[in-house]
């Protein structure tokens, strides 16, 4: 095997892995996840995830988890301790909400 395709074989190897991680990542959290994360007194946050670190929701044709592509995305929420969503700071004057926000969508 040449230096070249030994090379080739280990790129062509990190994008595979790298697909299959981010695969994992985006799909939808189980019922079983959301019931355990509620029944641990987290609650569902709008607004509040970097970009792709959402638990789920980030609008119309996304996967799910991992799919927010802004920070803050109002319409993509992550599990937050109960009753701290409406009150944690964010940047630019920024609230949380337990509900659906329509700030920070992408185009």
């Amino acid at each position: 095997m040449t230096t070249k395709s030994a090379v080739s074989a280990a790129v062509l190897a990190g994008a595979v892995a790298t697909a299959l991680a981010s695969f994992a990542t985006a799909s939808p959290l189980s019922k079983a996840e959301v019931k355990a994360a509620m029944d641990a007194g987290k609650e569902k946050c709008f607004g509040v995830a970097l970009k792709g670190q959402n638990d789920c929701k980030a609008g119309a044709g996304t996967t799910c988890q991992g799919s927010s592509t802004v920070d803050y995305q109002g319409n993509a929420w992550k599990f937050v301790d109960g009753g701290t969503c409406t009150t944690m700071d964010l940047p630019g004057d920024r609230k949380g909400s337990t509900t659906e926000l329509k700030r920070d969508i992408p185009s």
